[in-house]
């Protein structure tokens, strides 16, 4: 799959009937993914302090080094070699495995004098000669002289994106070839293969190089994080980029019971800090060969063999134990712990009520049993549920679960007021700041709870009214926030297309008629109206199609007549830019009759656009309904 580095080679120009399809990408990457995708592919690398020295010119063998890695036959290419392959290159030499195997598989050749040469700076015809012959072209594709038909055809492929070098003569850096590499993986081979994919690896359906597999490919782990677990990881970690929960940080901000994983090639660590705590329920598909567990009323799937000890009958976590889960980057479970080792291991989950009820346990003897439980949906979007007694609960109520012993106590949360402007960059609530991978509950009507990420707060200003309860780590940051109905996100929005409301003596009754997203329907309520007009609306609802839908709130829009829009957000006739919500619908509007249309149908009616928004962005507000007439 190499080429051959010859600065005598006869060959020139590919025919036409061969020239092939290019390059399957058209962008170029930033520097970052680029340098994400050779670390991943171990290509290129960084040195001892993990610098890749982009601008310095790279050598031949460096170059020689790099296509054996980008070969398919690179796992066989051991860290020595028996022969020299050049007077010049002995075989103790750091590059001489490398560029015998490449000699080997016809791959590169040395100069006339018979010297490899490896210390001189490697041109760009020479490279491009070496990825050429990484696509399966030969000497026999070329007629003519040496470079020009090796640089039409690495022009007309698009290797070029990205290389700064102009000419055959030039020595390239490190940089070029990097790019260079890079290009090569989406480019087809002469025979019509994706490189890529010939090294065993995938693309996304776009047709790009899929970041997200090759890191997952280069990735090892999962451990724990404990006094020792540097040891485990292989390589210094004193320049190593740092994640935790998604977020770039520095190594002490790892702490006991993270679940890390890590890449010796991209020198990179990922801290995963989610846990859960509850009874331990089941397993399946038994409890003495497990694959997944459910603790607290959500299952999970086993990631280590670890675990799948730990949780089985010779483990010393028997069914209806109360463990602690580590959960990884994929939500399995990496590691377990007893909830009683200390609240430092333990996992107090922050949420809100949703159901109250009986439901069946197994007793740590393999008995069942029947007791009180309570649901919740908690910050981080899941559903638990704990056995615990149901009194002095309601649905609704904002609640705090936290192990307690081997027990795990439910309780009413409470602290102190909270209040701020979001900054744009969602990581701070006026003074407050949040935690990494902080935790966001909305509540709204009666029984509506969703998850909310703090993007959508940016410049928003929750007043102490809004924050039903905030909780803080050790630093003073916000870990998990719950807040009441500030998004409007979870209410429905459309158009009242017919709206009766009456007194009879001291009795109110009201009949709605409406259309939410091209679905009419009707309301009707006894005993309270909500003084509204036909026109845009936003709805609080509570129940299902099966248990019966409630109208908790009904309420108009408020309209801004526009200039223009797009899909993320509008101008009004006011000079102001208006957000778009999520879904916006919108309608044509003729003779009072509404009909759902698309804002792209709309905008080249020469129609005129009104949009029509719940409350000001500063609250939360966002454009909810458009109607062109």
């Amino acid at each position: 799959m190499k080429k051959r580095i010859c600065c005598a080679l006869l060959c020139a120009a590919l025919t036409l009937a061969l020239l092939p399809a290019g390059a399957l990408a058209a962008a170029v990457p930033t520097e970052e993914e680029a340098a994400q995708v050779m670390a991943a592919l171990e290509i290129m690398v960084g040195d001892q302090n993990g610098n890749l020295n982009l601008t310095n010119n790279i050598t031949r063998a460096e170059f020689t080094k790099m296509a054996v890695s980008a070969s398919s036959f690179s796992g066989s290419v051991g860290s020595t070699t028996s022969v020299s392959p050049y007077p010049d290159l002995p075989r103790t030499h750091w590059a001489a495995p490398a560029v015998q195997a490449a000699v080997e598989h016809g791959l590169v050749h040395g100069y006339t004098d018979g010297t490899f040469r490896p210390n001189r700076n490697i041109t760009l015809a020479e490279g491009v000669t070496v990825a050429l012959y990484l696509l399966g072209y030969t000497d026999g594709d070329f007629v003519g002289a040496f470079p020009a038909g090796q640089m039409n055809l690495y022009r007309n492929l698009k290797l070029d994106q990205g290389v700064s070098a102009s000419t055959p003569e030039t020595p390239i850096t490190r940089r070029d070839a990097m790019y260079l590499f890079y290009n090569l993986m989406t480019t087809r081979t002469k025979t019509g293969q994706v490189y890529l994919t010939t090294l065993g690896h995938s693309l996304t359906p776009s047709g790009e190089i899929d970041r997200v597999a090759l890191i997952n490919a280069a990735m090892d782990g999962p451990t724990t994080a404990d006094g020792s677990w540097q040891s485990r990881v292989g390589f210094d970690l004193a320049t190593a980029k740092v994640y935790r929960g998604g977020v770039k940080t520095t190594l002490s901000a790892i702490q006991s019971g993270d679940v890390l994983y890590w890449s010796k090639p991209m020198r990179t660590v990922w801290a995963f800090t989610d846990k859960v705590t509850g009874t331990y329920q089941s397993a399946s598909p038994s409890v003495s060969n497990p694959t997944a567990v459910t603790v607290a009323g959500t299952t999970y799937s086993i990631e280590t063999a670890a675990a799948a000890f730990d949780l089985s009958d010779l483990g010393g976590h028997p069914l209806g134990s109360t463990v602690t889960l580590l959960l990884g980057r994929s939500g399995g479970v990496a590691a377990v712990l007893d909830s009683a080792g200390g609240a430092q291991s333990a996992a107090t989950v922050y949420g809100v009520v949703t159901g109250l009820g009986k439901s069946t346990y197994t007793d740590t003897s393999g008995s069942k049993y029947s007791a009180d439980t309570v649901t919740l949906m908690a910050t981080d979007g899941r559903t638990y549920s704990y056995q615990h007694s149901t009194s002095g609960f309601s649905v609704g109520d904002v609640v705090k679960a936290a192990p307690v012993g081997a027990a795990v106590t439910v309780s009413h949360a409470s602290s102190g007021s909270l209040s701020g402007v979001m900054n744009a960059e969602g990581t701070a609530i006026g003074s407050h700041k949040l935690a990494a991978g902080a935790a966001i509950l909305e509540t709204y009507g009666e029984t509506g709870v969703r998850k909310v990420y703090p993007s959508r707060l940016a410049g928003v200003n929750l007043t102490g009214s809004a924050v039903r309860c905030y909780a803080t780590n050790a630093a003073g940051e916000i870990t998990d926030l719950i807040l009441k109905d500030v998004t409007g996100d979870g209410h429905s929005y459309g158009v009242l297309t017919k709206v009766t409301e009456s007194a009879f003596g001291m009795s109110l009754m009201a009949a709605y008629e409406y259309d939410l997203n091209g679905q009419s329907g009707a309301w009707q309520t006894s005993g309270k109206s909500f003084n509204v007009k036909t026109g845009p609306c936003g709805a609080v609802t509570s129940g299902s199609a099966m248990t019966g839908v409630q109208l908790e709130r009904l309420y108009n829009l408020t309209a801004v007549e526009l200039t223009s829009a797009s899909t993320s957000s509008c101008v009004g006739k006011d000079g102001k830019t208006y957000r778009m919500g999520d879904n916006v619908a919108v309608y044509e509007r003729s003779g009072g009759t509404y009909r759902g249309t698309t804002l792209s149908q709309m905008q080249g009616a020469g129609k005129r656009l009104t949009g029509y928004y719940d409350k000001p962005e500063s609250e939360g507000g966002r454009i909810r309904i458009i109607v062109a007439q």
